[in-house]
């Protein structure tokens, strides 16, 4: 699809990591992988709920992931059951008190966000995956997330503002 046929107030990128194609709404900013169907709206608009939220997550990929290699392990190899036990392991681990879930994220995620204690920081709608999105904007601020399926592996999130 050229930028002339999508609708107003998006264009196409490419990203530098992944080399996959994503959009841009050109006044907020805000990019997401799904093609738009509608044209770009300027923030503040949406009327349910925030527009933006702030949340950590802690990613854990497995071999059916959209890219199975991370910071921490270049080639991933453990199937989704596996990452989803070690997932709910790490989520026992943190609403125990056990490990705060920056520490934790910091040393298991396999997203680079770790270096950030899996701060993802700020995130309007249309930024994120649909089910990553769809989870985050339902937490309450500190709320945790269960296991949540997504194309780069399965996360739980963790709702920051």
């Amino acid at each position: 699809m050229s930028d002339s046929e999508l609708p107003s107030g998006w264009e196409k990128r490419v990203s530098r990591s992944t080399g996959q194609c994503y959009y841009l709404n050109v006044y907020t900013k805000e990019s997401q992988w799904d093609t738009p169907t509608e044209p770009a709206k300027p923030a503040g608009n949406s009327g349910d709920g925030p527009d933006r939220v702030q949340c950590s997550h802690l990613l854990v990929k497995h071999a059916g992931s959209r890219r199975p290699s991370s910071w921490r392990q270049e080639n991933i190899t453990i199937s989704k059951e596996e990452a989803l036990a070690k997932l709910e392991a790490y989520r026992a681990e943190i609403t125990s008190g056990q490990s705060s879930f920056a520490e934790l994220a910091s040393k298991v995620s396999d997203c680079s966000s770790a270096k950030r204690g899996g701060d993802l920081g700020l995130f309007g709608r249309g930024a994120m995956q649909k089910p990553f999105e769809e989870a985050a904007f339902a937490l309450k601020v500190g709320g945790l997330s269960q296991p949540v399926d997504t194309d780069s592996g399965v996360h739980i999130i963790l709702r920051t503002a």
